[in-house]
């Protein structure tokens, strides 16, 4: 499949989506393996890595973390409301906040969605507290996540 980004003068062909596959199975791969694996040669693998980098296709390079691991076993998703000038979508404060890992505006009920994490539930509460004075949270507690993340794949032809 090709999709055309005309932004940046990038076409997913497959060749960019096998280096895609690579990259997100391993970021950390040297250009000499991509290259083998993707059959390029290094500055092409460069170039195209490069490129997609411009077009904003790779926007970073990350590590999982998994924050039960780390003593953040505390999750929760957490449904605010906007209430005029009071959104947690237009303050930059909440986004530094360590505990919220996602904010997602939606549709519906609500404004936004924040994937929350704390050590304990008395850190939870705290937060849960700030989050009032955007409106009334309404959270649910995550129990276990069976999905977490996932490569991302070209689009099914017959789609």
């Amino acid at each position: 499949m090709r999709l055309d980004l005309m932004s940046a003068n990038l076409v997913m062909d497959e060749t960019n989506w096998a280096l895609l596959a690579e990259l997100q199975r391993d970021a950390r791969l040297p250009y000499s393996e991509l290259s083998r694996r993707v059959h390029l040669s290094p500055p092409a693998i460069a170039e195209r890595i490069r490129r997609m980098e411009e077009a904003g296709v790779l926007r970073g390079y990350h590590a999982h973390v998994d924050p039960a691991a780390i003593g953040w076993a505390i999750q929760a998703i957490v449904r605010m409301p906007c209430q005029g000038a009071r959104c947690v979508l237009r303050d930059p404060d909440v986004r530094a906040w360590p505990e919220v890992v996602s904010i997602d505006r939606i549709t519906g009920d609500g404004c936004s969605l924040l994937r929350v994490i704390a050590p304990d539930m008395a850190h939870f509460e705290a937060v849960i507290d700030r989050l009032a004075t955007f409106g009334e949270p309404s959270s649910t507690m995550v129990l276990s996540s069976a999905l977490t993340w996932k490569p991302l794949v070209p689009p099914a032809a017959d789609v």
